[in-house]
Order: C-alpha cells, then sequence, then structure tokens
C-alpha cells in the first residue's frame, strides 16, 4: 500500500486475502454447500483463536520463567492468562454454532475429509505442549500417539511442514507449568526463601505444622460421621487416616525422585503455603495467579467435554475421519491434568482457624 494512501480497514485486516481462504479441498468456494461452508469457517475461527491462545501462553511463560520475577509482574501475567480464559469460554459457546449443522447436512461431505481430523489441529498440539502436558499422558489414537500421527502425515504440504515445525519448536521451549514450578519454588514461607541458611528446616517445619492440624481435622470429621452412624466405623477411620497419609507423600514429595525431591516439596509448599494464607497483602496477585491458571484448566476440560458432545450429537459414536475412536478418544482426552498439583493442594485446605500459626507476618504486609 503507498505511504501516501490513507490506511483502510479492509487494508489492515487484509481481508482480501482472509476472505479467500474457504475454497477447502476444491480452492473454490463456490464449489461448496453452505454447509461445508460453515463448516471450514468454524474451524478456521478456532485456530485464529488458538494463535492467539499461544502468544498469550508464551507471553505469561516468559514473564514467569524470568531468575527473578517482580511483584508488579504478576497483574501483567494475570491479565493475559484471564484473556486465555475468555477465549476457552468463548471457544466452548462457539459450538452451538457448530450445532446448527445437523448430521446428515453434515454426512453430506463428511467422506471427503477421510484422513483429516480435529486430532491432526497442530495448534492444539502445540497449546498442550506449551501448557505441560507430557508425552506419555497423551490418549492414543488406534495404537500411535497423536504426535507420531502428525509426524507421518506432515510431509508433503506447506502446511504439513509448518504442523511438524512448530511440533518440534515447541517440544524445546520451557513450558508454561516448568515456569510455574520455578517461581512457585522461590515462594517465601513463613519468612523463608530458598536462599536462607535454615529455609529446609522451616519448610518442613510448616509442613509438619500443617500435617497435624490437617490430621486432627481429618479425625474431628471422621467422629462426626460415626457419631451420626454413618458406614462402619473401622472404615471410615481408615479412610481419613489414608488421606492424611497421602497429604504426608503428597507435601513431602515422597512420589518425586529423590535428587529432585527438595525442589518438589518446596514447590508444594509454596502453593499451600500461598493457598492458605491468601487474604495476606504480599500473596494476593500470586494467589489470584494461581486461580487463573486452575480456572483455565478447568476451562479447557469444559471445553474437551462440550466438543465431545458436539460431536456425539453430530455423529454418535462412529469411528472418526482420522480413524480415531471418535467421541470415546475425546471423552478420554477431558481426563487430561497438567497443573496436578494445584488441584492436589485444593483438597487439603483447612479453614482458617485451624492453620499454623503465621510466622514473620510483617513479611507479608503492606510496603511502607
Amino acid at each position: 500500500m503507498s505511504e501516501s494512501r490513507a490506511p483502510s480497514y479492509w487494508d489492515y485486516l487484509q481481508l482480501d486475502g482472509l476472505l479467500n481462504l474457504q475454497g477447502g479441498l476444491e480452492g473454490d468456494e463456490s464449489q461448496l454447500s453452505s454447509d461445508e461452508l460453515h463448516f471450514i469457517v468454524v474451524h478456521q475461527v478456532y485456530e485464529l483463536w488458538f494463535k492467539l491462545v499461544l502468544r498469550e501462553l508464551r507471553l505469561g511463560r516468559d514473564e514467569l520463567a524470568a531468575p527473578r520475577v517482580a511483584e508488579e509482574i504478576i497483574p501483567k501475567v494475570v491479565h493475559h492468562l484471564r484473556r486465555v480464559n475468555e477465549i476457552f469460554k468463548l471457544g466452548a459457546d462457539q459450538f452451538r454454532v457448530m450445532e446448527t449443522l445437523t448430521p446428515q447436512d453434515f454426512l453430506d461431505f463428511r467422506d471427503k475429509l477421510v484422513p483429516a481430523s480435529g486430532f491432526q489441529s497442530f495448534q492444539m498440539r502445540e497449546l498442550e505442549i506449551l501448557l505441560g502436558l507430557k508425552e506419555e499422558s497423551r490418549v492414543q489414537i488406534s495404537g500411535m500417539q497423536p504426535l507420531d500421527h502428525i509426524r507421518k502425515m506432515a510431509p508433503g504440504t506447506p502446511a504439513g511442514d509448518l504442523a511438524w515445525q512448530r511440533i518440534e519448536a515447541a517440544e524445546n521451549e520451557t513450558t508454561l507449568r516448568s515456569a510455574l514450578h520455578d517461581w512457585l519454588q522461590r515462594t517465601p514461607i513463613q519468612g523463608s526463601t530458598p536462599q536462607d541458611a535454615d529455609d529446609d528446616r522451616t519448610v518442613s517445619q510448616f509442613l509438619e505444622e500443617y500435617l497435624e492440624a490437617y490430621s486432627q481435622a481429618q479425625d474431628a470429621q471422621a467422629a462426626r460421621l460415626v457419631q451420626f452412624g454413618i458406614g462402619n466405623v473401622e472404615a471410615v477411620r481408615a479412610r481419613f487416616a489414608g488421606t492424611v497419609e497421602a497429604a504426608r507423600e503428597f507435601l513431602f514429595a515422597e512420589d518425586a525422585d529423590e535428587a529432585d525431591r527438595s525442589r518438589v516439596r518446596r514447590i508444594r509448599a509454596g502453593i499451600l503455603f500461598v493457598e492458605s494464607y491468601r487474604e495476606l497483602p504480599l500473596l494476593a496477585w500470586p494467589r489470584l495467579l494461581i486461580d487463573t491458571v486452575v480456572e483455565m484448566e478447568e476451562l479447557l476440560v469444559l471445553w474437551r467435554n462440550r466438543h465431545a458432545r458436539m460431536v456425539e450429537r453430530m455423529v454418535g459414536r462412529r469411528v472418526g475421519t482420522g480413524g480415531s475412536p471418535g467421541v470415546d478418544y475425546l471423552d478420554r482426552t477431558a481426563a487430561y491434568r497438567i497443573f496436578t498439583e494445584l488441584w492436589t493442594v485444593r483438597g487439603l485446605l483447612l479453614p482458617r482457624k485451624a492453620l499454623p500459626k503465621l510466622r514473620a507476618a510483617d513479611f507479608y504486609g503492606f510496603a511502607t
């Protein structure tokens, strides 16, 4: 565009190019039914949303991955992750538009898609990698890992080459989960930071005090159930005793490799401390960040569930166009959890009155 020419809305958005990208396999949208055009537009819109989500996640990841994260940076991270959350909400609601396509409307052109499938969305796979989903956690498709499927399908087209380039690049990046853990690992606990000489003792003492309070709370709840004759007495007491033992194993990171146990213990203690004393001024934004990440994963799970129900409504439980188990595969992906520690800690929280005494309270107050 000439420098002397005034910018226009259509030039800024490059609408001449954008509105010519809906031609499908024929490369000519005049050859498509209105239903197939609808199908293409809805999925292209999803891919544009994924593009924005990836940008926002990387921004938040980069801020958290810094060696030192200033307090004023956390509101910025929360702001951008909340944008991701709003996109996920909109994405789930967008399935209502897809559902204006009737089953037979879709069947009229479904076969031409074979073996194309939504699980070939490399941006969705990139998004999962960037969040921190591990390859071994993925649901297999017809005995093949989803990323292997993309690798097999990728060669031969510019979009396929781009797909694998993006996947490989994402696999070599720091994940949001890892960056978040690095930040949480530095959480001041009872006024102590990892650089302090007695930090390990302070963290262990906090956890022991917390577990004692947690054990007392579990004993009291078990006693109330027994008092009211709910369930077998021995079974009830054993169940609550089991929760205390599981809490100890988690908080002291007994499930982690010995070489990494101290770090994992401090990360989990940091989450627990922020969640337990979340009303302290210094912890106000950290707890909002944790809440935002938990909400983000919740919304992604809801998006997956909504996707599965839309597909089930449209085509039932038939085999997918890419050879996957279809709805059964989609339902299994809804079991993915990436930020597992954030979820687990929610089950260990105590009422405010039962919390261990806060030490170095002035450390967490307003700066003067």
